[in-house]
Formats: structure tokens, C-alpha cells, sequence
């Protein structure tokens, strides 16, 4: 199969609005309308509560998970650098797709758990300890912002200093992947170091309200 196919197909399955899907046929609203206006885990979180976020969470997973998998449907030759290659560009499609979902009128959330789920594809184990660091910093703190930067900076020190993976790519794609989610977090820093950022509920279900994210 040809890759622009394959890259279209990735982009298309990111769009997949799992947190619309949700919170529209689950509980008969739009989550983009309540709280932050984000379609991801992290508003369905604070709107409805652990149940429907860690839904919406293994669903947005599940999108970088299978897009990955697509390379295995071109003719590069697997475990080559040009298959490491096409595998984190599949990913990155499919996170661009959760962010620009065309099925949800281009209105996604962030893609934080549509790139674990990449990575996890990718590479498993270094998949596994990023998971441990989101989670035990969210049980620890409550804040999914939070956990999800601690997740990022943790991949390039994983990727660099513990797993010492050799591909390029691989490398500048942790490092890439670190400076963005810091990036486009830094209202949730600014909110943090203020100490008015929003904790979630992991325990109950939470009234919608309106915030930022």
C-alpha cells in the first residue's frame, strides 16, 4: 500500500472524536461545550468524571496504537530506519487527526494520549514507564496537566540515558515531542505555578462546569 494512502489513513483514524462520541451518545452533551471546549481526556476528566475520562483516554490511546501499525501495511522493510521512520510519521498523523478531527469539524483536544498510545506501538516498554509517570503523578496531584508534562520531559531522558535508543529520528522525536507538550501546556503552567489550575476527580463524577484548560 502506498504511503500517502497510509498517512491518510492514520490522519483519518486520529479524527476518530472519541471524546465527542462519549459524551454525546454517553451522557447527552457535547464535552466541547463545557468546561475548557477541549475534545480529549483531560476535559472529560474534570466535566464527567474518571469513568468517562479514562474511556476517552484508552480510546484516544487506541488511535496512536493503530495508526503505528499501519507501516506494517508498506513494503519498507520492518525494523529498518526508513520503517522506524514511516511509523512515527503515521503516529504524528494521527495525532495531528485528534487535534483536526475532520469528522468533529476540526475541533480536537491536544493529543497527549493519542502520542502515549504511538509510543506504546512504537516501543512498549518505554510506553509502560511513561504511563507510570502520567498516572502516579496524577494519584499524587490530581492534575492531568501536570502528569502529562511530567510524561514528556520523562520521554527523551528515557529514550536518551536508560533505553539509549540508537535511531535519529527516534531521539529528536522524544526531544521534539518534550518542547511541544511543555509548549502548548503553558496557560496549565502558568495556572500551576499560580496555584489555581484545575484538579480532577478520580474517584467520583464531577458537576460540567465552565474553565479554562
Amino acid at each position: 500500500m502506498g504511503i500517502a494512502i497510509l498517512i491518510i489513513l492514520a490522519y483519518l483514524l486520529g479524527s476518530v472524536p472519541t471524546a465527542v462520541w462519549v459524551s454525546k451518545r454517553v451522557y447527552g452533551i457535547d464535552i466541547r461545550e463545557h468546561g475548557s471546549g477541549n475534545a480529549g481526556a483531560t476535559n472529560t476528566f474534570r466535566i464527567l468524571g474518571s469513568k468517562a475520562g479514562s474511556l476517552v483516554m484508552l480510546g484516544d490511546m487506541l488511535k496512536g496504537f493503530l495508526a503505528v501499525k499501519l507501516a506494517f501495511f508498506s513494503s519498507l522493510h520492518v525494523g529498518g530506519e526508513p520503517f522506524m521512520n514511516l511509523s512515527i510519521f503515521l503516529g504524528l498523523a494521527a495525532v495531528v487527526g485528534h487535534i483536526f478531527p475532520i469528522w468533529a469539524d476540526f475541533r480536537g483536544g491536544k493529543g497527549i494520549a493519542t502520542l502515549f498510545g504511538m509510543i506504546l506501538s512504537i516501543q512498549p516498554i518505554v510506553a509502560v514507564s511513561l504511563v507510570c509517570v502520567f498516572f502516579l503523578m496524577l494519584f499524587l496531584t490530581r492534575y492531568v496537566s501536570l502528569s502529562s508534562i511530567s510524561a514528556s520531559i520523562a520521554f527523551p531522558l528515557l529514550i536518551l540515558f536508560i533505553f539509549n535508543m540508537p535511531e535519529l529520528s527516534y531521539r529528536l522525536f522524544a526531544i521534539g515531542t518534550a518542547f511541544l507538550v511543555v509548549l502548548t501546556h503553558y496557560k496549565n503552567i502558568n495556572r500551576l505555578l499560580n496555584g489555581n489550575e484545575n484538579k480532577v476527580p478520580l474517584f467520583k463524577k464531577r458537576r460540567m462546569r465552565r474553565g479554562e484548560d
